[in-house]
């Protein structure tokens, strides 16, 4: 740990988050559902983007528990992380170009999921940083301060992504897919770039002791008898997790169906900085908040908020209305992200937080996952008779989800005060 952690640190250790979130918000609200367009029914495009989105996040929380695992156990000469972090970006940016290159659902499929393992071979050793280098009086500020980068990549690259793929989705050309990729790209590898050269861990003798098959297996195992709380964490993570997760996969084709907004994609980039400016202006002060009142009276009522905002997007689908909502959604998720990643690092054991990081990023994965379940349920009940139906029965399952993670964060007891 540096003696000192000046607000430069803060950033070393946070920015790839930037790239990481700009890549996936991207490609889950705007460059996929467009994509999809290409190759499966109109009917069924709810169906097809649950189905590929559920199976890459399942790999994602298979991933990144183990990176974080075999990265807990490395003592490379530059880091017990940064050499993941290294190998899994490169790894996506080469998988990256698949998505563009082939014109079949299945082609699009392997590449997704393959961006997936690789991705989170990196975040998961990421995320350690935090409880590896932060103070412990300071990783709510530090974790105010990832969220913040987060929501800056959500919303930096949405308004161009959308712009270049409202052109692809005109019919003006394969060569704006090519110019939203590129540029996620580029971001990937500047992000990466600078945490490999401007992190500075503990140099370590060099190798890495393998995990055994038994340890893998452990991997995936809590005691429950001594982590309740961390048990309790996991679960309300996930469905707060899962409600956010339904409203940004599936947001472009309610968009277009029920509010029959003429380009889909510019709209969804709209309501991704409508998101993000409400994201902004909750995340820092909710990160420092928390360090000083506890994070769960933080969580628990940012909780509440996003089922306000569930509320009010139900009954109301005018587009002013609906950015009115994304706002009230964006400061929800900033003050739920920021004091509940506090929280998490709190709770996760001395000398396995990368491993249990790892593992509260199941309940991100596993929540998104989940999410996509929806897809097939939307496109049930969704038809001429009763058009918006399934969008309705979409908004009333994340209503659901926030109230239950909110009053099961109630029974996490061992939080910091």
């Amino acid at each position: 740990m540096p003696q000192r952690f000046s607000p430069a640190d803060y950033i070393k250790i946070t920015v790839l988050g930037f790239a990481l979130t700009a890549l996936w918000s991207s490609l889950h609200s705007i460059v996929l559902p467009l994509r999809l367009l290409d190759f499966v029914a109109e009917s069924e495009k709810n169906t097809y983007l649950g189905l590929l989105t559920f199976s890459g996040l399942i790999l994602a929380m298979l991933a990144q528990p183990i990176a974080g695992a075999f990265s807990d156990r490395s003592s490379f000469r530059w880091g017990r992380r940064r050499p993941y972090i290294l190998l899994g970006t490169m790894a996506a940016m080469l998988f990256l170009p698949g998505i563009g290159l082939f014109h079949s659902y299945a082609a699009v499929f392997v590449f997704y999921c393959l961006m997936q393992i690789s991705s989170n071979t990196a975040q998961g050793p990421y995320q350690a940083f935090i409880p590896d280098l932060a103070p412990q009086e300071r990783r709510g500020v530090a974790s105010g301060v990832k969220t913040l980068f987060e929501v800056l990549g959500g919303i930096a690259l949405a308004r161009l992504i959308g712009y270049l793929m409202g052109k692809y989705f005109g019919g003006e050309g394969e060569v704006w897919l090519w110019l939203s990729l590129t540029t996620l790209a580029i971001v990937l590898l500047g992000a990466m770039a600078a945490t490999i050269l401007t992190v500075k861990e503990p140099a370590g003798a060099g190798g890495i002791r393998l995990p055994s098959p038994s340890i893998l297996y452990q991997t995936f195992k809590i005691d429950v008898k001594l982590n309740q709380d961390f048990v309790w964490f996991l679960v309300s993570r996930l469905f707060i997790l899962m409600a956010f997760a339904t409203l940004q996969t599936f947001a472009l084709y309610f968009l277009k169906d029920v509010v029959g907004v003429e380009n889909p994609a510019t709209v969804t980039a709209d309501l991704l900085i409508a998101i993000g400016a409400g994201m902004l202006a909750a995340v820092y002060p909710a990160g420092r908040l928390s360090d000083r009142i506890g994070r769960k009276p933080i969580a628990v009522t940012s909780g509440l908020l996003g089922a306000l905002a569930i509320a009010v997007l139900f009954f109301l689908h005018s587009y002013a209305y609906i950015l009115f909502s994304g706002t009230l959604l964006g400061i929800s998720s900033g003050a739920f992200l920021s004091s509940n990643w506090a929280l998490a690092t709190d709770l996760v054991p001395k000398g396995e937080e990368a491993r249990y990081l790892g593992l509260a990023n199941m309940a991100t994965a596993g929540g998104g996952a989940a999410a996509r379940l929806i897809g097939p349920v939307i496109d049930f009940f969704e038809n001429p008779a009763h058009p918006g139906q399934g969008y309705s029965i979409m908004f009333l399952g994340c209503f659901i989800y926030f109230i239950l993670g909110s009053l099961l964060m109630l029974k996490i007891k061992g939080e910091k005060q």
